[in-house]
């Protein structure tokens, strides 16, 4: 009892101290903010919100509020609020986000009624300013999101709130544990977690998380986008010379970094480039930050290569002109156009697997038919790593130059890259139906 008494004690402690250093942090959080706005003006949209200050009227007391960070978690939100709108055909949705690119993502399952908002940095004046004025009638956190003082306003406010579609990688578990009178708290304050895989599910627990069931990953229940597929088509006929069209490479969701390991490697061998040339190999790059995608445009053309980017299409053009065929890279400077670009290519380099970042989502790009090349570091996407390598939808390499040979050998073997386009389609089909889980889920930790 004692001892307990003693551990509570020092959670408190903890929590306060969290709280006087995220207040403390609040002028360098809005100096990154604004200077982030400078080159993608929708960080400046509603800034006040960041510090739980509001101008704009709430939604009617009683709406589930879904937290998406960033791009990839809206879209995997996006695919649970399809499925939470056949539960509750009435629901209204409150979407937060950290990032420009998931606020512009998320508006495109916005319906009328529902309202977008920045999240609250997190400090408790902060978050109980957020959760006094929308009151919402319950939290979806996705995926990794879990805020100390965010927990404790919603313990205090009787907001239930929920963890979905989780993951906890043995790096951030670690860390996690060296932190517990942080981590913990906050873990335990959770109603429920719903876990990705099983290695998720443990590391979870051994936190305190109440990890209620495996439901799987809702990045699987990609939808078909018919709409991209015929963008796509009509850009690869732009692209194609003749009756051939030339086999395209993405480099996909590329981070700092890794478009230098790529170029080197591309320029360092004479042998390995003549034989990409000789193939006749359209480079796409496509970075995963839009902030990047100047720098990326001069550090291609610092190195001689010539460059066509995305944005230079007029809006109502479908297809490429010519003097984008004609160029060695293409630039995908866009957002929100990942199932045209992986749908546009034979196959891909997984960004953010070649250093180590631990890897982008590689389960959109099996589910449009674009096998993956991926480096040594996919932590964050382990499960679905391990599986698409061992059915041959992706190969694993050490470094830049094993993935450009892996390149090569599909080019040479077209049949074997037909199959692993085809086994990424199936792996895919098969893990469906995490959405329809999560939802029935939620629904059913509501009526307790």
């Amino acid at each position: 009892m004692v001892a307990q008494k003693l551990k509570r004690g020092l959670e408190r402690s903890a929590l306060w101290v969290y709280g006087g250093l995220m207040r403390c942090l609040q002028p360098l959080l809005l100096r990154k903010i604004r200077r982030r706005g400078q080159q993608e003006p929708v960080y400046l949209y509603r800034l006040p919100e960041r510090l739980g200050m509001y101008d704009t009227p709430p939604l009617l007391p009683g709406a589930v509020w879904v937290h998406a960070v960033s791009l990839g978690e809206t879209r995997a939100a996006g695919l649970l609020i399809d499925a939470l709108r056949q539960q509750w055909p009435d629901m209204r949705l409150l979407l937060t986000h950290s990032t420009a690119t998931g606020w512009v993502q998320g508006q495109a399952v916005m319906r009328s009624g529902d309202l977008q908002a920045w999240f609250p940095w997190d400090t408790p004046a902060a978050t109980r300013r957020f959760l006094t004025h929308h009151q919402p009638r319950c939290g979806v956190l996705m995926e990794t999101e879990v805020w100390p003082a965010m927990v404790q306003a919603c313990q205090d406010a009787d907001v239930p709130l929920f963890l979905a579609n989780a993951r906890l990688n043995d790096k951030s578990w670690r860390s996690a544990l060296r932190w517990s009178w942080l981590s913990g708290p906050a873990y335990r304050g959770l109603r429920a977690v719903w876990a990705q895989s099983d290695p998720d599910a443990q590391r979870l627990k051994a936190l305190g998380a109440r990890v209620e069931a495996v439901l799987g990953n809702l990045k699987f229940d990609v939808q078909d986008q018919p709409e991209a597929q015929a963008l796509a088509q009509r850009w690869r006929r732009g692209w194609t010379v003749g009756d051939r069209a030339p086999p395209v490479v993405m480099l996909a969701s590329s981070r700092e970094g890794e478009e230098l390991l790529w170029l080197d490697a591309l320029l360092a061998h004479k042998a390995r480039l003549q034989a990409l040339t000789d193939a006749g190999v359209l480079w796409l790059l496509v970075p995963r930050h839009p902030q990047r995608f100047d720098e990326v445009h001069q550090l291609l053309q610092s190195r001689g290569l010539s460059v066509y980017r995305r944005s230079a299409l007029p809006s109502n053009a479908l297809s490429w002109p010519a003097e984008a065929v004609q160029a060695q890279v293409l630039l995908g400077d866009s957002v929100g156009e990942m199932p045209v670009y992986f749908q546009a290519s034979d196959m891909a380099l997984l960004g953010g697997s070649f250093e180590p970042l631990g890897g982008q989502n590689l389960i959109e790009a099996a589910a449009f038919g674009c096998p993956v090349v991926m480096g040594p570091h996919t932590f964050n996407f382990a499960q679905a790593a391990e599986l698409a390598e061992s059915i041959g939808a992706a190969r694993r390499v050490h470094d830049m130059e094993g993935a450009l040979d892996q390149v090569l050998a599909w080019l040479r073997q077209p049949g074997e890259l037909a199959e692993a386009q085809a086994q990424g389609r199936q792996m895919v089909a098969q893990s469906t139906g995490a959405a329809e889980r999560h939802a029935q889920a939620l629904a059913s930790a509501l009526r307790k």
